[in-house]
């Protein structure tokens, strides 16, 4: 981690001294801080690939059964040609429900389909979509068809990719939104957003090299979101907007730690 790193750590606070760990809270109140652990392990059995992991708090307790926030397990194996995976989380220790994602995808068809399911007293689908990858004349096209079963709301995202210019276009019924992202050099890159609501925002990437970058997103009466990656470590602010007056300032910072 650089030095600047460290700086912008320390004015953070110091919640998070000596744990490589993912932290937030804003500036105002500096015991929201909440430090997070988050760890992960890989195995297998036979062909079948299996991960799993947990997030815990980092803060002080006697409670100990209070820090799991989350704990996960994934299964990945090939079935035809398909690369298919179930995941599922339990919130807490809490192991009666289960946030269930399952995930299927085809090389040489160049498609992926995802569902979101609820398992507990039953199986209940939530939302349902698929990814379609077309190649054409040297340009990459994706179509993402999205349902939402809970809501029974439906879009639609269309990508369109070719020599470092990007068009992504998200329709639904009621509302539209269209994103121009053109890398401009190898260091910088711009993406204005327009919808349909007349709403405007401006994100500008800069390179920092070794896969480092500072990203910054205006949207204006709303906020300015900066993301702040450097090595294994990621920081996030967000800057709510009144106007053109700043009403508040919040922090995020993570690192990636390997064991």
């Amino acid at each position: 981690m650089k030095l600047s790193a460290f700086t912008l750590l320390a004015v953070v606070g110091s919640a998070a001294a000596n744990k490589p760990s993912l932290t937030d809270g804003n500036f105002s109140d500096l015991g929201g801080l909440d430090p997070t652990l988050s760890w992960s392990a890989t195995t297998s059995s036979g062909d079948v690939d299996i991960e799993y992991g947990i997030e815990a708090s980092a803060r002080p307790t006697s409670d100990i059964a209070s820090l799991p926030k989350n704990i996960w397990g994934k299964a990945s194996t090939n079935l035809n040609g398909w690369g298919v995976s179930a995941r599922a989380q339990f919130e807490g220790t809490d192991f009666t429900q289960a946030a269930v994602e399952i995930e299927a995808s085809n090389d040489e068809l160049d498609i992926d389909i995802n569902l979101e399911a609820s398992a507990g007293d039953g199986f209940a689908v939530k939302t349902v979509s698929a990814v379609k990858g077309i190649d054409s004349d040297g340009a990459r096209i994706t179509v993402n068809p999205r349902y939402n079963i809970e809501t029974e709301e439906s879009d639609v995202v269309i990508n369109y990719n070719k020599d470092g210019t990007e068009i992504a276009i998200t329709a639904s019924q009621d509302a539209q939104s269209v994103t121009f992202s053109r890398q401009l050099d190898d260091e910088n890159r711009v993406a204005p957003t327009l919808n349909s609501n007349g709403d405007v925002s401006l994100a500008w990437e800069r390179s920092l090299g070794d896969d480092n970058s500072i990203t910054t997103t205006v949207t204006p009466d709303e906020a300015i979101d900066l993301e702040w990656k450097d090595a294994d470590w990621t920081a996030s602010i967000n800057l709510p907007l009144d106007g053109t007056d700043i009403t508040g300032t919040n922090v995020s910072i993570k690192r990636e730690v390997s064991f």
